[in-house]
């Protein structure tokens, strides 16, 4: 059990966890397209399109995705678990999950909208997690027990099943958030077929 609800990895733990997140995802770090997605990601994973968030002008869909993300992984971690949360090149840490976010606790570190660099969520045996990506603009959550916490939430916050009834969703924003995830369904499903 952790004293503190959120700690700083030590530099040794810092290097040690990001190596074996390169390894384990095949990491590549890169602004350019032509080496998107930057992880391999798992076979079991969705990953969605951040770009229908940016017509979000209250944040409403963005505090929505952000909360249900935070729950599925803290219902993932069990009243004790802990987490990673890592940051590209930045202070990464250990926290509990059950003991941030809430009335007079500490913030969730990070979030799972990726403000600008990689911002990564893992159990610590990297089982399920989330990953998102600044450039691509994506978020992909994986593990069986993390997307079925998650249910359909984060499609409904960044597709046209918006709470908001009233809002007029062009079609480009529709395929935008619908569409990479049929996109990476496909290339997952080929890649699975030709491993076979």
């Amino acid at each position: 059990m952790m004293l503190d609800p959120v700690a700083a990895l030590s530099e040794a733990e810092y290097r040690r966890v990001w190596d074996r997140f390169y390894e384990a995802f095949t990491f590549r770090p890169s602004m350019s397209s032509f080496k998107w997605p930057a992880i391999k990601e798992p076979v079991a994973s969705v990953t969605w399109s951040l770009t229908a968030l940016d017509d979000d002008p209250g944040h409403e869909r963005l505090d929505r995705l952000v909360e249900v993300v935070e729950q599925g992984l803290a219902s993932c971690a069990g009243p004790q678990g802990t987490l990673l949360a890592l940051d590209w090149q930045h202070t990464s840490y250990r926290f509990t999950p059950q003991d941030v976010g809430g009335p007079e606790q500490p913030a969730w570190p990070l979030s799972p909208y990726p403000d600008g660099d990689y911002y990564i969520y893992l159990s610590e045996d990297f089982r399920y997690g989330s990953f998102g990506h600044p450039w691509e603009e994506s978020l992909c959550l994986f593990g069986e027990e993390l997307l079925d916490a998650v249910s359909v939430e984060p499609t409904r916050s960044l597709a046209h099943l918006s709470a908001d009834p009233a809002r007029q969703w062009t079609s480009r924003e529709v395929n935008s958030a619908q569409g990479l995830v049929r996109m990476r369904a496909r290339s997952r499903a080929a890649s699975a077929s030709a491993a076979r």
